[in-house]
């Protein structure tokens, strides 16, 4: 009687540490416990870089800065006739006199929208095609005479040929930047391929990976930087052409927007569009960077 008396004890004493044991600390759940020191850490890191990342900000932005305080000062110091480049500051008032009237917004849009739609086409056709191409022998002595013809005549020189063609609606402007954007993509994703490591590739090969298989775990992680170089080039490419057709035949868009504004000598407004290309370019690259580095984020640093 005694022992089962002793054995039922020991059976609620443990079963009761266990219940203890497993109530969390009141206020505090588990997963909150562990999330907040990660989160403290973060921003202690984030602190100790602060100084860093200032000191990095201010020495990528002096150029930038030096360049405004000569535009401002030389038009004013008469170093340069301001009535042909005003100061930096007439140039700002005159962008924000047609951001107020809506006229920047609907050029820009117009301009976006051709160019956005050409380059996403070029992608959608040049990585294909040069996959294709840089991996397969007889499609590249196939293509290649033609497409050494092709790469080596200047968008701008066919744009005649595509108005004739397409007229000077938007599809003609659309299939300019698609042809002026499709040869960087084209030539940068061959030379990935071909440049792939040979002893990557005999190690797949040497695991009997299929041929999907070897694309998708050895030749396209290793092309995307090389890919990526030709998209940003590309992307690039699309503003600056569009730009060039828009002054020729068209009724909105940026390049309109230029070249109307130097007939009229609106000389702060032509500005203003240029200035405003500019800014296009620098955020559709930086958003570019940061894609490339989402999809090569398995990539070794430098330093590593």
């Amino acid at each position: 009687m005694s022992s089962a008396i002793d054995t039922v004890t020991e059976k609620s004493t443990t079963s009761g540490s266990t219940e203890l044991a497993s109530i969390p600390s009141p206020g505090v759940s588990p997963p909150q416990a562990r999330r907040v020191p990660v989160t403290t850490a973060r921003v202690r890191r984030v602190v100790r870089r602060l100084p860093e990342l200032l000191v990095s900000g201010a020495t990528r932005s002096a150029a930038i800065v030096a360049l405004l305080l000569v535009w401002e000062t030389a038009p004013r110091l008469g170093l340069v006739d301001r009535t042909f480049l005003p100061p930096f500051s007439e140039v700002a008032r005159a962008w924000w006199e047609l951001a107020a009237d809506g006229s920047l917004a609907d050029n820009t849009w117009a301009s976006l929208v051709r160019s956005f739609s050409g380059f996403g086409l070029a992608v959608a056709v040049a990585v294909p095609l040069g996959l294709l191409i840089g991996w397969y022998r007889p499609v590249a002595d196939f293509l290649g005479p033609l497409l050494e013809v092709f790469r080596n005549t200047a968008a701008l020189a066919l744009l005649p040929v595509f108005v004739l063609l397409l007229g000077i609606g938007e599809t003609s402007k659309i299939s300019i930047v698609l042809y002026a954007c499709t040869w960087p993509i084209l030539l940068n994703t061959i030379s990935a391929v071909r440049g792939v490591d040979p002893t990557l590739l005999k190690l797949a090969r040497s695991m009997d990976l299929s041929a999907p298989r070897l694309f998708q775990k050895v030749i396209l992680p290793s092309a995307v930087p090389v890919v990526f170089t030709g998209i940003r080039l590309a992307g690039a490419v699309s503003i600056l052409v569009l730009v060039a057709a828009e002054m020729i035949g068209a009724k909105a868009g940026l390049g309109y927007l230029i070249n109307a504004s130097q007939y009229n000598f609106a000389i702060p407004q032509m500005y203003a569009g240029i200035v405003t290309i500019s800014a296009i370019g620098v955020v559709f690259n930086q958003f570019l960077v940061a894609v490339e580095r989402r999809l090569s984020s398995w990539r070794l640093p430098a330093d590593g």
